[in-house]
C-alpha cells in the first residue's frame, strides 16, 4: 500500500506510543478510552459491534453532557519539543463528534495538576466530523504536555501531534556517545528518493522494528538512477563514531549494499548531488533481517557534521540507522535508543 502523505508528513508524532506517549486524564470517557486517541493504527469502524455502554467506537467519547462545560484530556508528550501542526482526526464520529475544539500546553518537569498554568495553543475553533481535521500550530515553545479541550462533549478517534524533538542536554552523560540520528533527541528526516511502502520517519525511531511496516521501505527500482536515498537532519552538529544500519524483518527486500555521506551546513537547503557531501561509510554489503554496525569503516570521524546521506543499492527497505557520536560543544551521550 502507498504511504499516506498529508501536510505533516517529515514530522514525527510527538504524542504517539512509538515514542512514549501516555494519555494521562480526562473529564469523561463514558463511551470510549481515553486511551485510544494515541493509538498508532488508523481508526476502524465495526457494524454492530457495542459495549455494555453503547456503540463500541475506536477514539475516545464522552458521554452527552446534560449541563453546561465541555470534555478534557490531558497527555505526555513521548518526546518534548516544538510543534508543528496537529491532526484532530474525527474518523467515524459523524453524528457525535464534538462541534468545537481548543488545545493548551505546558512545558513542566512532573505531572500537571490542578496548579498548572496552561497556555492555549490552538483557539476554540470549528471542526467537521468523521474526517482529518489538520491545523498548523503558530507556538514555537517546546511542549511537554498538552491539554484537548472538546465542546461541548463528544468523540475524537485520534490526536496526533507533530513536530520535533529538542535534544536535552539535561539527560547527557560525560564520555558516551549520542545517536545522533534518534528521532527522540531531535533528528528528523529532510527527504527521500521514495517511501512508497512506510515511511522515511520509520528509520529513526526508537527500538527495533515491530514489524516489516516499521522501517523505510521504497518501490521496486525500474532502471532511472543507481540507488534510493534518504537525507537526514542530526540532533545537533557532531563528530561521526559509530553507526548501526538494522536490516530486522527485511528477508527478501533488504538493498544489498548501502553508503553513508555526510555533510556541515548552517541551513537545511541540502539536496541528493551538494558538492559539499563527504564519505563517511564506503559501499558495504548488508544481509537480511539483521543489525550491521560499523566503527572501523567510519571515515572522517573528527569532523564536524550537522546531515547524512543514507544511500541504499539498488532499493528495498532498512528499519533503523544510528548514527552514533559526539554533539558539539563536549562529549556527552543520551539513553541510547536502539532499545526501549
Amino acid at each position: 500500500m502507498h504511504h499516506e502523505q498529508h501536510p505533516y508528513s517529515q514530522w514525527p508524532d510527538l504524542a504517539g506510543r512509538a515514542l512514549g506517549g501516555q494519555v494521562l486524564d480526562c473529564s469523561d470517557d463514558f463511551f470510549a478510552e481515553m486511551e485510544n486517541l494515541i493509538k498508532p493504527e488508523k481508526p476502524v469502524f465495526i457494524a454492530g459491534k457495542y459495549t455494555e455502554r453503547g456503540k463500541w467506537m475506536d477514539g475516545w467519547e464522552s458521554r452527552r453532557k446534560r449541563e453546561p462545560g465541555y470534555d478534557w484530556a490531558v497527555l505526555r508528550l513521548g518526546a518534548p519539543g516544538v510543534i508543528r501542526g496537529f491532526n484532530v482526526c474525527t474518523r467515524f464520529f459523524a453524528g457525535n463528534a464534538p462541534q468545537q475544539i481548543s488545545i493548551e500546553g505546558c512545558s513542566i518537569a512532573g505531572m500537571p495538576d490542578a496548579e498548572t498554568q496552561w497556555t492555549t495553543i490552538i483557539e476554540q475553533q470549528d471542526v467537521k466530523p468523521d474526517r482529518d481535521n489538520y491545523m498548523d500550530c503558530p507556538d514555537s515553545r517546546n511542549w511537554t504536555h498538552l491539554r484537548l479541550n472538546i465542546f461541548p462533549d463528544g468523540g475524537v478517534a485520534r490526536l496526533r501531534v507533530y513536530g520535533q524533538a529538542r535534544l536535552n542536554r539535561d539527560w547527557l552523560l560525560p564520555g558516551e556517545p549520542v545517536d545522533l540520528a534518534a528521532i527522540v533527541n531531535g533528528a528528523r528526516p529532510l527527504e527521500c528518493s521514495d517511501m512508497f511502502f512506510s515511511s522515511m520517519t520509520n528509520l529513526l525511531m526508537p527500538g527495533r522494528g515491530k514489524d516489516m511496516g516499521d522501517g523505510w521501505e521504497t518501490k521496486r527500482r525500474r532502471g532511472g538512477r543507481e540507488c534510493d536515498w534518504i537525507i537526514i537532519r542530526l540532533a545537533t552538529s557532531g563528530t561521526i563514531h559509530k553507526v548501526l544500519v538494522d536490516t530486522a524483518h527485511f528477508k527478501g527486500n533488504y538493498p544489498k549494499s548501502f553508503r553513508l555521506l555526510a555533510l556541515n551546513s548552517a541551513t537545511d537547503d541540502v539536496t541528493e548531488n551538494d558538492e559539499r557531501w563527504e564519505e563517511i561509510i564506503d559501499h558495504q554489503f548488508l544481509t537480511a533481517d539483521n543489525e550491521h554496525y560499523y566503527r572501523k569503516e567510519v571515515q572522517n570521524a573528527g569532523q564536524f557534521y550537522t546531515h547524512v546521506k543514507l544511500a541504499m543499492y539498488p532499493d528495498g527497505g532498512i528499519s533503523r540507522l544510528r548514527v552514533y557520536g559526539f554533539p558539539v560543544g563536549g562529549d556527552a551521550s543520551v539513553v541510547d535508543s536502539s532499545h526501549g
